[in-house]
Formats: structure tokens, C-alpha cells, sequence
């Protein structure tokens, strides 16, 4: 075999593993309907139950924060998120989590929210927070 096949393999090789390695870390889109019936890590949109209690203590444990949410199909489920609680959470129109269900619960690895900007109507500030991984998990 010549030098130039031998290279041409390698390099069709490589831009498989690239495209098997960018499809399998998308996540898709659903519900928690969804999330509890799947195994892998789902992003779930949805807006916050104010009704339903907050519970952040920094002293306590600043990586634990809990709330309820509605997903766009009007179920409802508690979130637990290993970080601290993002500025401005409670004015979020819109939050995106990514995450995968846990007994009852959705654990979010990525917190996304869109909230509504104080300059203008039109437009939305969209800020996105990521849970650090800790070694105890």
C-alpha cells in the first residue's frame, strides 16, 4: 500500500471519530416527562413555580440549591442544582436546564435563563450557569 492511502485512511478515521464524538455530547430537548424516562441527560425549558418555596442557604451548603419548575407541558417537578444560586433567578421568564432525572428529582448540571433586559422591551439577557464537578459524587 502507498504511503498516500495509508494517510487517506487515517485521516477518514479521524473525521469519524470527530463526527461519533459530536453526536453523542448533544443532548436533546424534553420535558420531565421525558427525563424520567430516559437515561441520558435531557434539556428541559420551562419557567419558575413562584409559588413554591426557593431554598438556598449559603451557610448551610453553598452548593445546594432547590426550586420548582414547570416545563412547557405544564408538569411540574422539583430541581436540585449542585452550585450556588445565580443573581437574579426569581426575574428569569424562561429557564433552560440540562440535566437528567434522580428518584423524583431533576438534577440540572447547566442552569439557563433567560431574563428580561432593564434597557429595553424587545430583547432578553441570557445567562448561563454551570454546576463544577466535585470529587465526592
Amino acid at each position: 500500500m502507498k504511503k498516500s492511502s495509508i494517510v487517506g485512511i487515517i485521516v477518514i478515521a479521524i473525521a469519524i471519530a470527530v463526527i461519533i464524538s459530536t453526536y453523542s455530547s448533544t443532548s436533546t430537548y424534553g420535558s420531565f416527562n421525558d427525563a424520567k424516562n430516559s437515561k441520558s441527560e435531557l434539556h428541559v425549558v420551562g419557567h419558575l413555580n413562584k409559588s413554591k418555596e426557593l431554598f438556598y442557604d449559603a451557610t448551610k451548603d453553598a452548593n445546594y440549591f432547590s426550586f420548582y419548575m414547570k416545563d412547557n407541558k405544564g408538569e411540574e417537578c422539583k430541581v436540585v442544582y449542585p452550585g450556588t444560586k445565580p443573581q437574579d433567578f426569581e426575574r428569569s421568564e424562561q429557564i433552560v436546564l440540562t440535566g437528567q432525572m434522580k428518584g423524583g428529582e431533576f438534577h440540572a448540571s447547566k442552569i439557563l435563563m433567560k431574563c428580561p433586559s432593564k434597557y429595553t422591551d424587545d430583547k432578553l439577557n441570557v445567562t448561563e450557569v454551570s454546576a463544577k464537578k466535585s470529587a465526592s459524587i
